[in-house]
C-alpha cells in the first residue's frame, strides 16, 4: 500500500492577498519617504551651513568664529538634558512600576490616563508654569545650596535671585519627557511573563525583589529605548527652554547650576535670535542645526546599538 506523502512545509509559495500587498507596499513607501526626508534635511542643513561655519568673526552678529560660537551652546544643550534625564528616568520607573504592579487596578487606570494627559500639554505651557511657578519658589532653595553647599562647583552661586537657571530649565525638562518615558516603561513592565514573577514569589522574594530579579532584566531594553526618546525630546526642546532661561547669546561654560550665567541651548539659542538674523549669522545657526541633528542622530544610533545589543536576553526573545 502506497502512502501519499504531504508536501514539505515551506516548499508551496505563500499566497499573498491583495491587502496584504497593499499593506506591504504602504509600509515601504512610508519608509522610503521618512528615509527621503531625513536625507533631506541633512543634505539642506550642511548645503546652507556650511558658509556658516567657513565663515569668518567680523562677518557674523556673534562675533565669533564657529566652534567658539557653537561649542558653549552644544555644551549648555547636553548638560540641561543630562540633568533632565538623571531626574526623569528614576521617577518614571517608580511611578510605571506602581501603575503596573503596586496600585489598585482602577487607581492604576486613572494615573495612567493622567500621566498620558501630560504629554499633551504644549511647550508653552510648561514654559510659562517654570517661568511664573517654579523658577520663583526655587530661588530660595538656591540660596540655601549656595550658603550651605557652596563648596560644590554646582552649587556656587552667586544664587540667582530670580530662579532662572539652567537647573531650573532641565527640571522643566524632566516633566516635559516623563510622560512618553512613564507610558513605554508601564507597557513593557506590564509584558513581563506573569510565570516569572510568580516564580519569584513563590520562592520568597518580596514585591520589590521580585521587581529587581524578574521585571528589571526582562525590560531593561525597553527602559534604555524610553530613557534614549526622552533625552531626544529634551535635547531639541525650544520654546520652555527660551521662556524659562536668563540668557544672552551662550557664552558661559560652566558648571554652576544655580547662577544667572547660565549656558544657552542650541535650539533655544537658534529661536531668540533668528528672527533678527540676516546674511551669514543665518548660516551660522542652520550651522549650529546640523550640530544639533548629528548629536540626535548620533543618541539615537547609540541606543539602537545597546538595545541590538540586548534584544537576546530581552522578554521579546
Amino acid at each position: 500500500m502506497t502512502s501519499t506523502q504531504a508536501p514539505a512545509p515551506g516548499k508551496a509559495a505563500p499566497v499573498r492577498r491583495p491587502g496584504d500587498r497593499v499593506f506591504a507596499g504602504l509600509s515601504l513607501s512610508a519608509g522610503l519617504l521618512i528615509l527621503a526626508i531625513l536625507a533631506g534635511v541633512a543634505i539642506f542643513l550642511t548645503v546652507q551651513g556650511i558658509p556658516g561655519i567657513t565663515a569668518g568673526a567680523d562677518e557674523v552678529k556673534s562675533g565669533k568664529s564657529f566652534l567658539p560660537f557653537v561649542w558653549p551652546l552644544v555644551f549648555g544643550t547636553l548638560l540641561a538634558a543630562i540633568i533632565a534625564l538623571l531626574i526623569a528616568v528614576p521617577v518614571a520607573i517608580g511611578v510605571a512600576l506602581f501603575i503596573s504592579h503596586y496600585s489598585p487596578r482602577r487607581l492604576g487606570q486613572v494615573l495612567g490616563y493622567l500621566v498620558d494627559l501630560l504629554a499633551a500639554v504644549p511647550s508653552v505651557v510648561y514654559g510659562l508654569w517654570g517661568i511664573q511657578f517654579l523658577a520663583p519658589n526655587l530661588a530660595p532653595s538656591y540660596a540655601w545650596l549656595e550658603d550651605n553647599l557652596g563648596f560644590i562647583p554646582f552649587f556656587a552661586g552667586p544664587a540667582a535671585s530670580g530662579g532662572r537657571t539652567i537647573l531650573t530649565v532641565s527640571i522643566v525638562l524632566a516633566v516635559m519627557i516623563l510622560p512618553i518615558m512613564t507610558a513605554i516603561c508601564r507597557e513593557i513592565f506590564l509584558q513581563t511573563p506573569r510565570l516569572h514573577e510568580e516564580a519569584a514569589l513563590a520562592l520568597g522574594a518580596t514585591r520589590w525583589e521580585m521587581a529587581r530579579l524578574a521585571i528589571f532584566p526582562y525590560a531593561r531594553s525597553g527602559i534604555v529605548s524610553a530613557a534614549m526618546l526622552g533625552l531626544g525630546r529634551a535635547l531639541g526642546e525650544t520654546l520652555a527652554v527660551a521662556m524659562v532661561l536668563s540668557v544672552g547669546v551662550g557664552s558661559a561654560v560652566t558648571a554652576n547650576l544655580i547662577s544667572n550665567d547660565n549656558p544657552n541651548t542650541i535650539a533655544a539659542n537658534i529661536a531668540l535670535i533668528f528672527p533678527e538674523a540676516s546674511g551669514l549669522t543665518v548660516n551660522a545657526l542652520i550651522a549650529s542645526g546640523l550640530v544639533l541633528f548629528v548629536i540626535t542622530f548620533l543618541v539615537n544610533f547609540a541606543a539602537r546599538s545597546i538595545v541590538d545589543r540586548r534584544k537576546e536576553f530581552s522578554g521579546a526573545n
